[in-house]
């Protein structure tokens, strides 16, 4: 298990999304991206993302005007 930071910072929807889509295919199974936006969106989009495609939100979190989500990849990567 590996961990990974992605920026999304100053991206809007869909952009959050297809970040973390496109870096998770890169991943192992079991690695751990954490992903950090400004789009408050991607509170919902992320997971929801996650839950079609079989990765795991290990938690989220809001620091100042910005979200961090921690994605745990799953097996489908």
């Amino acid at each position: 298990m590996a961990r990974h930071q992605l920026d999304a910072r100053r991206l809007l929807c869909p952009m959050p999304v297809i970040r973390t889509q496109n870096r998770v295919a890169e991943l192992q199974a079991g690695d751990v991206l954490e992903v950090t936006c400004t789009d408050p969106g991607a509170l919902n989009d992320i997971p929801a993302w996650c839950r079609i495609n079989g990765h795991k939100v290990l938690g989220s979190r809001r620091e100042g005007n910005e979200v961090i989500i921690e994605v745990e990849v799953g097996d489908g990567a």
